[in-house]
């Protein structure tokens, strides 16, 4: 097999060169560390909210339903890109075999449709809360809520899977190159030595069919939730109507505006910075799955609630540790100030003795009270 030079690197003619941040390499060691601690915390925090929701009976609600969907698209998203974007940015890997790649864009573009999908269906939740709330059981049952999440996940896996295959019939030449430290399909389709019309259009369909779609139909049920709300007469209840509804606005502006933007970069800002293509990259495939669990856990009061419950039993377990020691502390005290009293030393050592005894046993007392 035929080696082609590239830089100071050697690119295989089977594998693409991924990038970093251009013109930073020296300190890609330093950048791995915000990126490290930005994964780290997309995936704790997207973890404890599946926790919290599978663990607390009262939380097993469509609307907490679909927010464990949305936890899990973020975990799956985070997961896709970790391992190429660390890799660069930590150990300098840079190449990346074709279907690998191929495999990478899949599940990104999958997991990012399906992420649009179940922010459309949370829209749809909160549209039948608000103008439906006395039909809302009945409407959003268990069986409902299931067809709506393997609808969402067929109807991505069915745009996206031709996609590998039709990047797979290409040939490839030149440099390699990937603007990313990830495999995009509008990148990889703009390395073949063929036409891409077909891939492009295509590319340009499922856009259109889902994220296109379904913000539209999210706007159109925001619509319906104002028309409903500036119908209620109590300004207390439309602002408490319009609160449940912080936190997927939220979401939903994290999710789509990084989107349209490097989606509009890619196809018309062929002339935008280098630097301004992966920053935009990075916040479009990192931000969001670090930030929804953030958002939910202070905008959403049962999650809140429940996040504050497990960090304050977990101080109360040490707590109680400490207060099993300081009595055991005690308690060998006692015994030393026992021993003493028999060697006749009252005199000298038992009345400050027994006073620390006296406090310490009643200061521990109190703290297991509390």
């Amino acid at each position: 097999m035929t080696l082609e030079s590239f830089g100071n690197s050697t690119i295989r003619p089977s594998t693409f060169l991924l990038s970093g941040l251009p013109g930073l390499e020296h300190i890609h060691i330093w950048i791995s560390i915000p990126l490290f601690s930005m994964y780290l915390v997309s995936i704790l925090g997207n973890c404890m909210i599946l926790f919290i929701i599978k663990t607390e009976s009262s939380l097993h609600q469509p609307m907490y339903f679909f927010l464990s969907m949305l936890a899990l698209t973020d975990l799956g998203l985070s997961l896709c890109t970790l391992p190429t974007v660390l890799g660069i940015f930590l150990f300098g890997a840079r190449e990346i075999d074709h279907d690998a790649c191929f495999a990478q864009l899949f599940f990104i573009h999958c997991l990012s449709f399906l992420e649009s999908s179940v922010l459309l269906s949370m829209a749809f939740d909160r549209l039948i809360a608000i103008c439906r709330p006395l039909r809302y059981t009945s409407i959003l049952t268990n069986r409902v809520i299931s067809r709506i999440g393997l609808g969402s996940l067929g109807r991505s896996v069915a745009l996206i899977f031709p996609l590998p295959f039709m990047l797979k019939r290409f040939p490839y030449c030149g440099s390699q190159v990937l603007t990313h430290s990830y495999c995009l399909h509008q990148e990889v389709m703009k390395l073949a030595c063929a036409d891409i019309t077909a891939n492009s259009i295509y590319g340009m369909f499922v856009i259109i069919s889902t994220v296109g779609v379904d913000s539209m139909l999210i706007l159109f049920s925001y619509v319906l939730i104002l028309h409903t709300v500036l119908a209620i007469a109590s300004q207390a209840e439309r602002l408490k109507a319009l609160n449940t509804c912080v936190s997927h606005i939220c979401a939903v502006l994290l999710f789509y505006t990084p989107m349209i933007g490097l989606s509009v970069i890619h196809r018309f800002g062929k002339q935008a910075p280098h630097l301004i293509q992966v920053v935009m990259g990075f916040v479009y495939l990192l931000v969001p799955p670090l930030m929804n669990p953030i958002v939910y856990s202070v905008k959403t009061k049962q999650i809140r609630d429940r996040v504050l419950i497990m960090f304050s039993s977990e101080s109360s377990l040490e707590m109680a540790d400490k207060v099993s020691t300081d009595i055991q502390i005690s308690a060998e005290y006692c015994f030393m100030f026992r021993n003493c009293m028999q060697l006749d030393l009252k005199g000298s050592f038992s009345s400050p003795a027994s006073v620390t005894y006296v406090v310490s046993t009643s200061w521990n007392k109190m703290l297991l009270r509390v």
